[in-house]
Parts: C-alpha cells; structure tokens; sequence
C-alpha cells in the first residue's frame, strides 16, 4: 500500500506519494487566484481520490502559530496566543499541538478547517504536525551561534540557536527574496547575533530562492546549504 505526505503552505500543496521508502509521485500546486482556498481545497480533493493510499501525513507550515515551553497545559488559550503573531478565523481553524520534546517546547497551531475536514472524511490513518517542529526535529546542533532556514516558494522558517538552547522560531510569508534577507538580518540585531559568529544552515527551495542565498553570502562568513529539494526529495516531507 501506498503512503500520501501532504504539505501546505500559505498559498501552496505540495504532495508526496511513497512505497517503501521510494517516491513514485510528487507534485507542487501554488493557487494565484482571488480565493486561493478553494484552489487548494479543489486541488486536495484530486489527490484525496487517488486509490491504494493506506496512510496520510500532513505538514502544515502555514504561519498561524505560537510557540510555548513543554508542558504548558492552558490548551483553551491556543487561538488567544495564536492571535499575538496573525489573525485567527476561530470558526474556519482547528487548533492542533505539535510537541518536541527534545527541545522542550511545543508548538500551538491552527489548521483550515476545510482541509481538516477533507482529510479526515477520508477514514484512513492520519497524522498532522506543524513544519516548525519537523523541521526542529531533525537538526543536529553545535555549541555556537546558529541560524537554521527553511526557504519555501514565498516564505521561510527559521530557527535561532545560541549554545545548543532554542532562542527562536519564525515563519514568514514574503513575496520577495530581498524581504527574506532584511527579517533575517533584522532578527540577528534584535537578538545580539554577530554577522562573523554566526553560523547559518539552509534548506529546502534553495535554488528558487538563489538571489537570497546569494545576497546571504554577502553578508555572512559562515553558510552552508544542507538540503536541496531537488525532485521527489523535498526537505519536510522526507526527513526522517
């Protein structure tokens, strides 16, 4: 039988089909209409209907989100703290927990509803997390000042590391490489990053987002690109 890995981003699908390990299938879908939602709920309802799937995963990396220390049990406050970094739709959202505890912390997210619903009708083994924690999932950290970067198509997470401790997390939804650069640099000032001390590593859409890598290295003495989606290996859906 066959496994689905569905990711979502804020305009975007993106999906895996797998067998044992090896990707027959994956495809990326970007929705530039006025109401993109319903691009993207049209374009899962095509891949929901595909036959022989026995599992589904889910990723969303869309940027409705909080971070919060492990254990912390006020779930009922979820869309209160969501509401700090974007706005919330309570009605169209489903509240989910993705938790690492690894790193001692948690992530509060929401989910379109619809998507949710969508899935869910569809009676097979599922699971849903959030890419922040997937992404925290799988990186090895150093002692030194380390700045993680997940590139998509229009948007980018990244972690921020001073001795082995988390100092922050963000997603951002931006339209130009330029506006990547700029938060990136921004956040380094704001929380006592040196240009020259700091290490970064990057993943994901490297090569659609070159001319940020490229400007990054202006600036920075210590890059390194560790994963490439190159086809049928995108970053999120294939970590292990």
């Amino acid at each position: 039988m066959q496994k689905l890995a569905l990711l979502f981003t804020k305009d975007g699908l993106q999906y895996q089909i797998s067998k044992n390990k090896t990707v027959l299938e994956e495809h990326s879908f970007f929705a530039d209409e006025e109401s993109p939602e319903e691009a993207i709920s049209g374009k899962l309802k095509e891949i929901l209907a595909q036959k022989n799937i026995s599992e589904i995963t889910t990723f969303s990396a869309i940027n409705h989100f909080m971070v919060m220390p492990q254990g912390f049990s006020e779930h009922g406050l979820g869309y209160d703290l969501i509401a700090f970094n974007a706005p919330v739709d309570r009605e169209n959202e489903e509240l989910m927990l993705a938790v690492n505890k690894k790193s001692g912390v948690q992530f509060y997210y929401t989910f379109p509803k619809k998507y949710y619903g969508q899935i869910k009708e569809q009676k097979i083994p599922t699971k849903f997390n959030f890419s922040g924690e997937k992404f925290l999932s799988t990186l090895n950290i150093r002692n030194q000042k380390e700045i993680h970067i997940n590139l998509y198509h229009h948007q980018c997470e990244f972690f921020a590391f001073d001795q082995k401790k988390m100092v922050l997390y963000n997603n951002l939804d931006v339209n130009s490489e330029v506006d990547f650069l700029y938060f990136i640099m921004f956040t380094l000032s704001k929380i006592g990053f040196g240009i020259n001390e700091t290490h970064f590593f990057v993943y994901g859409e490297t090569t659609e987002n070159e001319t940020f890598i490229t400007e990054l290295r202006k600036f920075v003495k210590h890059l390194k690109i560790v994963f490439d989606n190159i086809p049928k290996r995108n970053f999120v859906m294939n970590a292990g």
